[in-house]
C-alpha cells in the first residue's frame, strides 16, 4: 500500500490492454505500476513490493504467465495473483487454479464491474 491506495502490478506485453486495465483499476482509487514481460513484471515486483498481480497468460510465449506464475510463488507465496487471459474459461475449466498458484482467472475482454468486486473483496474485506 502506498499513500492509502493498494498497488497492483500488470504484466501484459499488450500496451493498449495495459492501458485499458490502468484506467479501470485507476477509476476504482487503486494503483496500478505494470511490465511489459516476465523479466520485467518480476524486478517489478521487487522493486514495488505490489498487494495483488494481475498476469496476461501469453505474453512473449505461450505459458510466459505461467511461469512468471511460478517465480513469483517462489519467493512469496501469498501474494494474490490473478491469470487473466482470452483462455481464461476454457483454463478455469479444465485446470486447478489452486495448484497453480493462482487466487483465480478472468476471461479477456475483462468485465471491469467483476474485476474490481474481486479485487475489493480480496484487498479490502
Amino acid at each position: 500500500m502506498r499513500d492509502d491506495k493498494h498497488v497492483i502490478l500488470y504484466v501484459d506485453d499488450d500496451e493498449d490492454y495495459r492501458l485499458v486495465i490502468r484506467q479501470i483499476l485507476e477509476a476504482a482509487g487503486y494503483e496500478m505500476v505494470e511490465a511489459s514481460d516476465g523479466e520485467e513484471g518480476l524486478r517489478t515486483l521487487r522493486e514495488q513490493q505490489p498487494d495483488l498481480v494481475l498476469l496476461d497468460l501469453m505474453m512473449e510465449e505461450v505459458d510466459a504467465g505461467i511461469a512468471l506464475l511460478k517465480q513469483i510463488r517462489a519467493v512469496n507465496t501469498s501474494l494474490p495473483i490473478y491469470l487473466l487471459s482470452s483462455v481464461g474459461d476454457t483454463l478455469a475449466m479444465t485446470t486447478s487454479t489452486a495448484e497453480l498458484g493462482l487466487d483465480g482467472v478472468f476471461q479477456k475482454p475483462i468485465e471491469a464491474e467483476r474485476l474490481i468486486a474481486v479485487i475489493r473483496a480480496k484487498l479490502d474485506p
